[in-house]
């Protein structure tokens, strides 16, 4: 457009110069011819008046002669004296244009002639007027004939152009899509062109597009990696610097569940168990020194194993994931773990620092799957001693029927269990280690489904404490227990009871212990109840060993369990 506005001015350009040359070339010509015709005028009267004298003229006759004829504008007759014998006076007015072009050139002035005898003299200015007609009519012509031959270009060009645009535009798009097939197809552009009607147009249009393609790329290349950059940001935790779990997700499915190759690996599920302790006690900045503390253990352990990667899941837990590595060499890992985080806890002044579940993995595992088994292991190492760690075996789960269960699947069977009291109890004698030591019987306790099925004891409890349902399975033991040495005729020996650290901290159920004792106290001077040195320690309660709720000498007695 900007083109053809520029062939428009020039144009218009071009008609104005041709204009301006044209009337300067009439108005010389009209000069000229005018001034022929003064000389011719002049030479004609000089030959008239040669030879004659004033008295020779008739002045009616010739003034006669005068005025009918149009060659005068104004004739002058005079004497020898100068003096005015007679005047005719015919000077019409001149067309504009000659008029400019008279102004100008001074083309018309006045001639004077004198006779041979001098006694005659003669003074004219010719009449123009069929000239000037001429000149204006030309100057016209010029006009019209050069506005013609502008205007008729003009017009054509515009409906050329516009022809020309939309033909290059259809070419234009033609190339466009064999460029994007091309792409598409990944074939050559030239050759692409070639078997086709654009061979022509569309070969000046490669290197154009070749241009074209490799910009795009290259933008692409920025798009990608600043969404790549933005999305780093907002898949990463704010105080590890960790992907968290979004990017967790996106990895396992991509790398793990839908990858093309066959892979395997390890998962670790690492659980802080002092977060919620530290934030009450010294404050949310020493709750994120320690998950900084925690954070870069792993990521120190795990950094020795070949494409290793570590995500926050949330407040208290990580997880890190070991390709390639086999449960067996995953048992080195957690044994690092636990020294590390034992160092750590020694220094920090802690009485835990964190456990860790370990699971093993496979290409198009589940992830929802997979979470359930590691947690499961989870609750199993927390069932342990300080920072322990437990590997959940393939071999683990083929019998074990809660090896899927998530946290609802569990609330519903333990509450199944604690409803329809679907207790075994075992009996096992406990050698004792000296003299002085009574001998006595420790209970122990298996889980049922409704099914009939048995479910694995460590991960029940292990469960039922992480659900805070710990303290009614106590109950449903503890119940069940004395119920069966009263049937069984079992009062006169001594038996041992575990209990759990979260009954073991709890007054509420310490009371209902010594209520429930009271209703057989015959019973209750032959019992000893277990808590883990670990579950004593971990807490920051009130535990057994400090309870003096013992009716006289019959109050039950309690021990350490030492693991």
């Amino acid at each position: 457009m900007a083109g053809f506005k520029k062939l428009i001015l020039i144009q218009i350009l071009s008609w104005l110069a041709c204009v301006a040359v044209g009337s300067y070339f009439i108005a010389i010509s009209f000069n000229y011819t005018v001034n022929e015709a003064q000389k011719n005028a002049q030479a004609t009267v000089q030959n008239y008046i040669d030879g004659l004298t004033l008295s020779d003229i008739s002045t009616n006759n010739f003034k006669r002669a005068i005025t009918n004829n149009d060659t005068f504008a104004n004739f002058i007759l005079r004497d020898n004296q100068g003096a005015e014998v007679f005047k005719v006076t015919h000077s019409p007015a001149l067309p504009f244009i000659a008029e400019f072009v008279q102004t100008n050139f001074n083309s018309v002035r006045p001639q004077f002639v004198s006779g041979s005898n001098t006694d005659i003299k003669v003074e004219f200015t010719l009449n123009v007027q069929r000239f000037a007609h001429l000149l204006q009519s030309a100057f016209f012509i010029i006009v019209l004939v050069s506005t013609f031959l502008v205007l008729i270009p003009m017009a054509l060009m515009k409906t050329l152009s516009h022809r020309v645009n939309k033909r290059i535009s259809m070419d234009v798009a033609d190339v466009i899509d064999v460029y994007i097939n091309q792409n598409q197809l990944d074939h050559d552009l030239e050759v692409s062109l070639d078997t086709s009607r654009l061979k022509s147009q569309g070969k000046s249009l490669v290197p154009s597009f070749n241009r074209l393609s490799h910009f795009l790329k290259s933008k692409n290349e920025d798009l990608q990696n600043a969404a790549l950059t933005i999305k780093h940001q907002a898949y990463k935790d704010g105080v590890t610097d960790l992907g968290n779990r979004n990017m967790f997700v996106e990895y396992y499915e991509k790398n793990i569940e839908n990858s093309e190759k066959s892979t395997f690996g390890t998962l670790a599920l690492i659980r802080c168990s002092e977060l919620q302790s530290i934030n009450q006690t010294r404050g949310y900045q020493k709750g994120d020194e320690y998950i900084k503390g925690v954070a870069d253990i792993i990521k120190h352990i795990s950094g020795t194993y070949t494409g290793s990667q570590v995500f926050r899941l949330n407040s208290s837990d990580f997880v890190a994931v070991l390709p390639n590595i086999p449960l067996k060499e995953a048992e080195r890992f957690g044994e690092n773990l636990q020294s590390r985080f034992t160092q750590y806890q020694q220094t920090q002044e802690l009485s835990s620092v964190a456990n860790t579940g370990i699971v093993g993995y496979e290409k198009a595992k589940p992830l929802g799957e997979l979470l359930s088994v590691v947690d499961n292991a989870m609750s199993m190492a927390q069932s342990k001693h300080a920072n322990a760690w437990h590997v959940q075996r393939e071999s683990d789960l083929i019998n074990n029927v809660s090896a899927g269960f998530g946290n609802q699947n569990w609330r519903k069977v333990i509450n199944e269990v604690i409803e329809a009291k679907r207790v075994h109890l075992v009996m096992q004698n406990i050698m004792p280690l000296g003299k002085n030591i009574k001998a006595y019987a420790e209970i122990q306790v298996r889980f049922k489904t409704e099914d009939n099925q048995m479910l694995p004891t460590a991960s029940f409890l292990a469960m039922a404490e992480k659900l805070d349902m710990a303290i009614e399975i106590d109950r449903l033991i503890i119940d069940s227990s004395l119920e069966k040495i009263k049937s069984r005729n079992l009062s006169e020996k001594f038996f041992g009871l575990n209990v759990t650290p979260s009954s073991a901290h709890n007054d509420q159920f310490v009371i209902w212990l010594e209520r429930r004792l009271l209703k057989d106290t015959h019973i209750a001077s032959k019992l000893v109840f277990e808590v883990s040195e670990f579950g004593l320690q971990s807490g920051s309660r009130r535990s057994l060993t400090s309870s003096p709720h013992t009716t006289h000498h019959a109050g039950p007695q309690w021990a350490v369990h030492l693991p």
